[in-house]
């Protein structure tokens, strides 16, 4: 396998190398280098074979020693709100966890979910598709859901390395996020989306409306799926004589209700954000700054530390960075005019159309990641739509089941932030996210188009 990996990042190599001197498809020089290095940092992203953070770095170094961009945009990820929703979401899951919160919660909530290990999965991913309701970043969803997962696994007896507490960390990271595509304001994308359609269309779309296209399939068909090949890939046994874990002895029941409390109140900030227009990412840095008072003992200076791991923010921040580049560079808009002229799409094959546009977001997504894809795409609707004979509205929608098919891990840092949280790698997230690919692309997304045409949308 190492080899395999060796010989997919050579191949990157060598195709940059070639981009950078033959500059196809129309790309000045300094695109074609780009693409060169994009190329080479996403084969070191899917394949593993360095750190994550180290393709970042390298991703970095190339653009800056190139003079390719300018630290503004190649820096990006760092001052994007999601990097500081990552911050606040390791800082509040640490609170959590060294408070005894965490444990006392999965306590209460054993009774439920110990009956199976089918039960346990099937139930965290119940929850965290309930918490995509009223909280509008998944990275927030999985600061709450992943210390209270593990606290469970670790009282149900699933230790450290087992596949078991790999399947619970898989299942939340996912949860938290995918099923929320399918919710308008609860994903970055979306909510990208629905504005850009708003100032370049003057489409303002409906929640219920948005609801009712994609939650049937992209919401409960996925999510069923999900909790299947989690529980085909991490099969496991749940010790059930195993009783939950005591709270830490040092935090006292006083100290969990406070923390509680403050969870509560910054729960209900995120899911009216759009009410009092203050973005979940300063109410989460507002809650971290609140718990890392000195003194007042939710989470000590060395907890701290412990807490923010550095290689999954350079990790984010590469991944965050790389769509900003791409489409700043232009580099998006040729791969999505490429893209345009080699897919099957014609007025009249409505089947086709409808899988060459949901594909096209998929593919797109694997070098802008999953926020760049309505930068990329959505300026193109109205031409898409003289293409396929689709109305504007009905090729804006097939976006959100392109860029909710995910191939590569890194093309979602919620992902990254979740498995990190839960002290959990990411290799093993491939497995889920390609076989899901996969599903998506032979039954979800054959389903969607037949739920569409039922609904009149085509």
């Amino acid at each position: 396998m190492s080899r395999f990996k060796e010989i997919i990042v050579i191949l990157a190599v060598l195709l940059g190398l070639w981009s950078a001197l033959s500059l196809p498809i129309g790309m000045t020089a300094e695109q074609a280098a780009i693409f060169g290095m994009v190329l080479v940092t996403l084969s070191l992203w899917a394949t593993g074979l360095t750190p994550g953070y180290v393709a970042s770095a390298f991703f970095f170094t190339a653009l800056l020693l190139g003079n390719l961009s300018t630290p503004d945009v190649v820096f990006s990820g760092f001052t994007s709100t999601a990097m500081w929703l990552v911050v606040a979401g390791f800082v509040i899951g640490a609170a959590i966890t060294t408070s005894g919160l965490g444990a006392r919660i999965g306590g209460l909530t054993h009774r439920h979910l110990s009956r199976s290990y089918p039960m346990l999965i099937g139930g965290l991913m119940v929850v965290s598709m309930v918490l995509g309701f009223v909280m509008p970043a998944s990275t927030g969803r999985a600061a709450v859901m992943v210390p209270i997962g593990m606290a469970l696994a670790d009282a149900l007896g699933l230790k450290p390395g087992t596949k078991g507490r790999t399947g619970v960390a898989i299942v939340i990271a996912i949860g938290t996020n995918m099923p929320s595509f399918a919710i308008l304001p609860s994903n970055i994308p979306n909510v990208l989306m629905s504005g850009l359609a708003d100032q370049l269309f003057d489409i303002q779309l409906s929640y219920l409306d948005y609801l009712l296209l994609h939650y049937p399939v992209l919401g409960l068909a996925k999510s069923a799926a999900i909790v299947g090949l989690v529980l085909t890939f991490f099969p496991a046994r749940l010790d059930t004589e195993i009783r939950p874990a005591k709270t830490v002895a040092s935090a006292s029941g006083r100290k969990q209700g406070a923390l509680l409390v403050i969870l509560l109140i910054t729960l209900v900030l995120w899911s009216t954000d759009q009410i009092h227009g203050i973005n979940p990412a300063w109410v989460g840095l507002a809650t971290a700054v609140v718990l890392m008072i000195p003194n007042v003992g939710f989470l000590s200076p060395p907890a701290f530390k412990s807490a923010i791991d550095f290689g999954t923010l350079l990790f984010i921040a590469g991944a965050l960075a790389l769509g900003v580049v791409v489409n700043r560079s232009g580099l998006g808009d040729i791969i999505a005019h490429e893209a345009l002229t080699r897919l099957p799409i014609q007025p009249g094959q409505d089947f086709l159309n409808f899988m060459s546009l949901s594909l096209l977001g998929a593919g797109t997504s694997i070098f802008t990641t999953m926020p760049g894809v309505p930068a990329v795409l959505t300026p193109l609707a109205s031409e898409l739509a003289t293409l396929t004979g689709f109305s504007t509205e009905a090729v804006l929608m097939t976006q959100v089941i392109g860029f909710s098919t995910v191939l590569f891990p890194y093309q979602v840092g919620p992902l990254i932030v979740a498995m990190g949280l839960a002290g959990e790698s990411t290799r093993p997230l491939l497995k889920v996210t390609v076989a899901l690919f996969l599903l998506t692309a032979l039954i979800l997304i054959p389903a969607d188009y037949l739920w569409w045409k039922l609904l009149g949308v085509i």
